[in-house]
């Protein structure tokens, strides 16, 4: 495409589509509406690959209902709390720690906070539009805005209301950089391989000499919080090594591999329950209040949590740092005792005031020193790390405020049947089993930067009441600031309503993601205004996002969705908040790595736009990878995207263009009687229209954007390659033309959402007046059940054509060499010869039992073949040196000129060239027609 600019093709069709509101007219007169809801991305940086794919996705999901009679409305939005603002926030202001946020200022903190979060939102806006995204960007909401908090906050009231909050003290998931616990589905998505030291250690039982509990353990540094050890309804033994004896599971015995032992006794659990042992560390016991309660500490408990997979069948219970350790401390009457700060520093010795890390190697030489480390080795396994500051995770006892998910249980698992998940397999399988194991969701964050927990509680009685809106903390008399963020919001106080105390509001802030699961509500400011506009586009017929988001924002959607439709309160009774959600991988470079702006394997995406348009990418992501896999970015396939899809379908109209222009033919006119090959491309055309509508509207977007790839390669490389052979004049130029005409117009509306630019770019070409003034604004038709019978015909056609051509490969003889006939077992009409005979270079089809060919090459034949093999170099050369369609060439040919002055005529009108048999400047090719005749051709 020589001298063809796309992307500033593309650039145009994008000031076409601003200029005449396309966008805008597609809302008009339709009276079904689509509802689709955007995950709003943070703008704090410039956006990625990951935003241009799942953009890419729901600008064409809502393309293509907005062409089949929907309304479609996309607005977007802007994600501006939490934690990932925060830490950007404070690597910028070289901060550490809350003590240094608070020290700078609340005020300022958010202040700054604030700012970050819109810098990159005219860069989002520019790159998605120019991908040809179509949304409501001069409208976009912000989870930052008063009345999306306000939402938010009614969302909590109405949690409240069916009695599923409460505040509780429990082992989570906690960051100790951030100073923050996390939810279980953020702990989840942080889990990294790493390789961290395992200790075995005894414990001297009491009243017994020398015998001691092997207990095995990965965090050496939970060792001075020990307050009890945990044993399973298991087979026990005790073995002598050396001079000491030794209790530990039967089954764990492999553990002492290359050590020798010797079995004393069998052990029963009751033999071992209510043992006590001596503490390894009595002193840390100075950390708990005066008044605690220690009588039960230092003994044996069971444990159903004990398991005989791996250590020894013993556990060390700590019950500050492990949810089944507290459980078990609660159950039993055990203190709860902290030695490490909420920094992640130790508290006591060995190894106070260091990391807990750090402190590890302290705890495991003093053991050591003392005799008590049985052995040390490296293990490998899963730990946790914080999703955005990539802190190790302590498991700390927090007081924090959660949503009963667990309760919601069965009734997640009912809505999740209702929706319709794209891969299939996550509905029941990563969704769908996190749904089974759901945990209570700890929704508090001990943080500035978010929108505030609505939790008064009185000073004098610790009464606690939710607020649900700005209009119901003015009816209590409280003065409410315009900016509802911390530090203002901290100041409003009230009267108590049972004592008369002061309420103050607790300091906590929400969970971002409790934040973008109230979207579908906040985003419209529901109830308090849009009440009817949100009502109707819950659930959401549609949602994308990637496979991360299963364990993030799908579900806290599905959560919140679930809470507020336990009662009918307008948003309708026990509903998921989306009928359908679309899940793609992530994108991979061409290596399997990770884009890295470090290592720089992926180009910039303006780059890309520039060099390929926007189209390509778009359609090399859509069609790249099954979705729910990864992806691997390779601009290789990008520009092989650019050639087979984008060129192809342009080249067809190209030629249409050419054509016309060459027979000078103003109007198309449709033919009295059509050609087998046009039947052919109709109901080609007929039966791809049908499973597109079919996989789209099964929101199958891959399997649909391969169906018409594979149909512009039919176009191109089969209906237009022949039909370029059964143009001879004007008459059939205009019949031809016009069924190519007409098959690009119906294939630019159904290529609309997958390619909406070059679709845009053809339409226009191809546009009467009775259409509508874009592409998009054209319906995609249900058509009626194409006749297969056609397309049966042809498939047989090409598979003969197919077999007669590994018969020439076999004979050795070159497809450009005419042969004299070839037989086949079935009977074809004149046009179906034709096409069999343009195909294998044959001069006659006939009809016998085995498919063969008559290999024989007679003089003429041979001449033939010399005719063709010349115009085959010279097209090449053509191309190589960069001749448009159409463009008149000359060049120079060194040859004998009587073996080929009778077919240069013919070569000239074949190829568009002038053709001189004399010697040039410069030579381009050499070659031979045959043993013989050597020809060389300048330039």
């Amino acid at each position: 495409m020589s001298g063809f600019n796309f992307s500033q093709k593309e650039e145009e069709i994008l000031s076409f589509w601003q200029k005449n509101k396309i966008y805008q007219k597609t809302l008009k007169g339709k009276k079904k509406n689509f509802s689709f809801y955007d995950g709003p991305p943070f703008a704090t940086g410039k956006p990625h690959y990951g935003h241009i794919l799942a953009s890419s996705i729901k600008d064409t999901v809502c393309r293509f209902f907005s062409q089949r009679g929907y309304k479609v409305e996309r607005r977007v939005g802007w994600d501006c709390h939490g934690l990932p603002v925060e830490t950007l926030i404070e690597k910028e202001l070289g901060i550490r720690s809350k003590k240094e946020i608070e020290k700078l200022g609340i005020r300022k903190f958010n202040q700054a906070c604030r700012q970050a979060v819109t810098r990159h939102i005219d860069d989002f806006v520019k790159v998605l539009t120019r991908l040809g995204r179509w949304a409501d960007y001069k409208n976009a909401y912000y989870t930052m805005d008063n009345s999306y908090i306000e939402t938010v906050w009614w969302v909590l009231k109405e949690v409240d209301k069916l009695g599923l909050l409460y505040k509780h003290f429990k082992v989570t998931g906690y960051c100790p950089r951030c100073g923050t616990p996390l939810s279980n589905f953020e702990v989840s998505e942080g889990y990294r391989d790493v390789r961290d030291k395992s200790i075995y250690v005894l414990f001297k039982l009491k009243g017994e000499a020398n015998t001691y509990f092997l207990v095995w353990t990965t965090t050496p540094w939970t060792l001075s919080a020990n307050l009890a050890l945990a044993i399973g309804d298991f087979r026990y033994v005790k073995i002598k090594v050396g001079d000491k004896n030794l209790i530990l599971a039967e089954e764990r015995l492999p553990v002492l591999e290359n050590i020798n032992y010797k079995k004393i006794a069998t052990l029963k659990k009751e033999d071992l329950l209510g043992s006590e042992y001596e503490p390894l560390y009595p002193q840390a016991l100075n950390l708990l209040p005066k008044n605690e309660k220690i009588d039960k500490v230092y003994q044996v408990y069971e444990g159903d949590f004990v398991n005989l997979e791996e250590g020894t069948g013993i556990v060390h219970i700590a019950p500050a740092f492990g949810e089944d350790d507290m459980e078990l401390g609660r159950k039993n009457g055990l203190p709860i005792l902290l030695t490490v700060d909420g920094e992640g520093k130790s508290l006591v010795e060995p190894g106070k005031n260091l990391w807990i890390k750090e402190a590890d190697e302290k705890v495991i030489a003093d053991l050591q020193e003392r005799g008590l480390l049985f052995k040390k080795e490296e293990v490998k396994h899963s730990y946790p790390y914080c999703w955005r500051c990539e802190t190790p995770l302590l498991y700390y006892p927090v007081e924090t405020y959660y949503v009963k998910v667990s309760a919601l249980k069965e009734q997640l698992l009912k809505n999740n049947e209702e929706i319709h998940w794209l891969p299939h397999y996550l509905k029941h399988g990563r969704f769908g089993k996190w749904l089974a194991e759901a945990k209570d969701w700890a929704i508090s964050r001990n943080r500035y930067w978010g929108a505030p927990l609505p939790i008064w509680e009185c000073e004098s009685c610790h009464y606690q009441e939710v607020i649900g809106s700005v209009q119901e903390l003015k009816d209590k008399g409280a003065e409410v600031p315009e900016d509802l963020h911390r530090p203002d919001i901290d100041k409003v106080t009230y009267s108590c309503p049972k004592c008369q105390g002061l309420m103050r509001r607790v300091p906590e802030v929400f969970d971002c993601w409790f934040e973008s699961g109230s979207m579908p509500y906040a985003h419209w400011h529901y109830p308090f205004e849009n009440k009817n506009k949100a009502e109707k586009s819950f659930p959401a017929d549609f949602i994308a996002e990637g496979l991360d988001q299963t364990r993030g924002w799908f579900y806290t959607l599905h959560v919140l969705a679930a809470i507020l439709t336990l009662k009918n309160i307008g948003l309708g009774k026990n509903k998921p908040a989306f009928k359908n959600a679309v899940v793609n991988g992530i994108i991979l470079a061409e290596d399997g790595k990770k884009l890295s702006k470090r290592l720089k394997n992926y180009p910039d995406p303006q780059r890309v736009f520039d060099q390929y348009g926007a189209d390509s990418l778009r359609f090399f992501l859509l069609s790249s990878a099954p979705l729910g896999q990864n992806y691997r970015f390779s601009e290789r396939l990008l520009a092989h995207t650019f050639r087979n899809v984008i060129m192809r379908f342009y080249n067809c109209y190209l030629f249409l263009d050419y054509t016309a222009k060459t027979y000078k033919i103003d109007n198309f006119k449709r033919p009295r009687k059509l050609h087998f090959l046009d039947k052919w491309i109709i109901v080609l055309l007929e039966r791809t229209s049908q499973e597109v509508i079919e996989l789209m509207e099964n929101y199958e977007l891959v399997k649909a954007a391969r169906k018409i790839e594979d149909f512009i390669a039919e176009l191109s490389l089969w209906y237009v390659r022949r039909v370029k052979s059964l143009i001879k004049d004007k008459n059939s130029a205009t019949a031809k033309l016009y069924i190519l005409s007409q098959v690009l117009k119906k294939f630019s509306i159904l290529s609309a959402p997958f390619l909406p630019y070059l679709s845009e770019i053809i339409f226009q070409k191809l546009r009467e007046e009775k259409d509508p003034i874009s592409v998009h604004l054209c319906q995609i038709e249900t058509t009626q059940k194409p006749e297969l019978d056609v397309l049966k015909k042809m498939e047989l056609i090409r598979e003969a054509i197919s077999d007669l051509l590994e018969l020439r490969s076999k004979a050795k003889i070159k497809v450009r060499q005419p042969l004299a006939a070839a037989y086949l077992p079935f009977s074809v009409s004149q046009e179906e010869a034709d096409l069999i005979k343009g195909e294998v270079n044959v001069k006659e089809v006939k009809t016998r039992k085995k498919l063969g060919l008559n290999t024989e090459i007679t003089p003429a034949l041979k001449k033939e073949g010399f005719k063709r093999e010349l115009v085959r170099q010279i097209q090449s050369l053509r191309k190589k040196l960069g001749y448009k369609y159409g463009q008149n060439a000359v060049f120079c040919l060194e040859c004998s000129e009587k073996a080929i002055s009778s077919i240069i005529k013919e070569v000239e009108a074949e190829t568009n060239s002038e053709l001189r048999i004399k010697k040039g400047k410069k030579q381009l090719s050499q070659f031979l027609l045959d043993a013989n005749i050597e020809v060389k051709i300048y330039q």
